[in-house]
């Protein structure tokens, strides 16, 4: 069984706030929203509680609606949205879809002054015709001599409903502060209730299945709940400088069986790589010795070494044209087991023999490249890679036939990849880049699922983190680790990696600051207090390299086997 799909709609939803009752600077509290519950009657979600919005409108594009709109024209509209044009209706809709479903009226004078209350009120009595088409928002705005602010109406959220559903829509959530003395009311026809609450009250009414909330609506509520004032969630919707659409998505278990994931699902970006035509025919379950197909070009099959460090197991890659019967690399053969190696070449067999002509590696821990020597002798491919070092535990048997440079294009049969040279987790560590997709194999590099050991005298914490920052530039569309899943969003997942690194930096400071002189034992308890103490013995490696970090930038030194946080650290504010 697959999912059937169809083209979502474009609509707009708008998120409304206002502080509530008896806030104040003395007595903080979270902004208070505004919620409609849709009748029992609605073709679409029948009895939820959402927020004000609903598809676009064609009269929301027109030039009279556009010739409304200030402080933000088409181009730059589009631009926030991510879309080459038509940006602008957006903002039209959710002003317009905000009077009509709650009667406050988001609208501006020709002096910028907002609409008063009794004003907004003496229009209520419009709401019905706007609501039943004959009467045009751009005409009302225009023969009211009102406008809408653009500037006041901020972009937070994308949302696509799932393929297979009835009405799918593609939903850009905005938000804004309610304008003062207007209280709103439902139109008590598709909603027949409202109510301003706050984000924690109606997610805990949800909880007790007191009201239907819906994923997106939810998870929107949990965001807001961070927020102290409706303007502190305007400023930081303002601030958002990247936003991704949450579509969910459906994709097949080893059974054959459907299921819906979401962006916080591990396999949400791999799912959506795979099957960009939305089927829902891509398995989501990462099996050992069954291989895989990403796209066009790739096909990951995982090793059966599964473990702690290693998630599901190790992920070779074979690289490219397949169906068009071309020379194959393997990118990561993983570690020396026959029927893992089988696999691999039953993969790249061709009908005259086997198609694998290369063999690159990220580097040479024991999980990752001895199953290139077996490779080779089998298919006499070219062994690519870097030599192995000296320190830690490595591929002792480890032999490449050719050293790439950093930078160097590696041109294959039919597509190129570049090879980068990324040090920290391990000093001769590479990436690889698949430059007509923008698939970067990223080894033990950035994981999915898990940080990164970094485990001294060959790992190092301050060349893994600028080897992070290089990758920023390369623009990569999509990660695929060592270890797991495809990892979406590259740009966003790097600057995450290297901020956390950087807060456990900060507990290492804070914990010697504490302490004053300590060892690697008596940190570890202090600065990985949320990992369990089964894993403390890893937590060491990184911690070790955290503390040389330090060291080597003479924030702290080290005697008699402690650490001693330096003299201008301390006294640091």
């Amino acid at each position: 069984m697959t999912a059937a799909r169809s083209e979502p709609r474009p609509a707009a939803t708008i998120l409304l706030l206002r502080e509530a009752a008896g806030a104040g600077p003395a007595v903080p509290a979270a902004p208070e929203v505004f919620m409609l519950q849709r009748t029992s009657k609605a073709a679409f979600l029948p009895g939820a509680f959402v927020f004000p919005g609903g598809a676009l409108d064609p009269d929301d594009a027109s030039e009279r609606a556009l010739r409304r709109v200030r402080g933000l024209d088409d181009a730059q509209a589009s631009a926030r949205l991510g879309i080459p044009a038509g940006g602008l209706a957006y903002w039209v809709a959710a002003a317009r879809e905000c009077f009509e479903e709650s009667g406050i009226l988001l609208a501006w004078d020709e002096h910028d002054r907002p609409v008063p209350p009794e004003r907004a009120a003496a229009l209520e009595s419009l709401r019905a015709p706007l609501n039943a088409g004959t009467l045009r928002f751009s005409e009302f705005l225009e023969r009211e001599g009102l406008f809408v602010r653009a500037q006041e109406i901020a972009y937070y959220s994308h949302w696509i409903t799932a393929a297979s559903r009835p009405r799918r829509f593609s939903t850009r959530f905005f938000l804004a502060c309610a304008p003062a003395g207007q209280q709103g009311a439902h139109d008590r026809s598709e909603t027949v209730h409202s109510v301003w609450v706050s984000p924690r009250d109606a997610l805990e009414r949800g909880r007790r299945k007191e009201i239907e909330l819906i994923y997106p609506t939810h998870s929107t509520l949990a965001d807001l709940a961070a927020m102290r004032t409706p303007r502190e969630a305007f400023e930081h919707a303002r601030r958002l400088d990247e936003i991704e659409v949450n579509a969910a998505c459906w994709a097949l278990d080893h059974e054959g069986s459907l299921r819906l994931f979401r962006r916080a699902d591990p396999p949400y970006y791999e799912i959506h790589w795979s099957d960009p035509e939305e089927k829902g025919d891509t398995c989501f379950v990462i099996q050992p010795g069954i291989a895989k197909r990403l796209d066009r070009l790739v096909t990951r099959i995982t090793a059966p070494n599964p473990g702690m460090m290693t998630g599901p197991g190790t992920n070779a890659y074979l690289v490219g044209r397949r169906d068009e019967g071309g020379a194959l690399a393997v990118i990561d053969p993983g570690p020396a087991i026959d029927s893992h190696v089988a696999k691999i070449l039953e993969e790249g067999a061709g009908r005259s023999g086997s198609r694998i002509r290369w063999i690159l590696t990220t580097h040479t821990h024991p999980d990752h490249s001895p199953a290139a020597a077996l490779l080779k002798a089998a298919t006499g491919a070219q062994v690519i890679g870097m030599p192995r070092p000296e320190h830690g535990h490595q591929d002792h048997g480890f032999a490449p036939d050719r050293v790439p440079a950093d930078g160097e294009r590696l041109q294959l049969d039919g597509c190129a990849l570049r090879a980068v040279h990324t040090p920290g987790h391990a000093s001769n560590h590479l990436c690889y880049l698949l430059e007509e997709t923008r698939m970067l194999f990223t080894g033990d590099h950035v994981m999915q699922g898990s940080t990164v050991v970094i485990n001294p005298p060959d790992g190092d914490m301050r060349v893994y983190l600028a080897s992070l920052e290089r990758l920023l530039a390369l623009n990569a569309a999509i990660f695929a680790p060592g270890h797991g899943y495809l990892i979406g969003a590259p740009q966003r997942e790097i600057r995450r990696l290297i901020a956390h690194r950087l807060a456990r930096e900060a507990k290492v400071a804070a914990a010697l600051q504490r302490r004053g002189p300590s060892t690697l034992e008596e940190l570890v308890t202090d600065v990985y207090d949320e990992v369990s103490p089964r894993l403390h013995a890893v937590a060491m490696r990184s911690l070790a390299a955290h503390l040389d970090k330090l060291v080597a930038e003479g924030r702290a030194r080290r005697a008699a086997g402690r650490y001693i946080l330096s003299a201008d650290e301390r006294s640091a504010p």
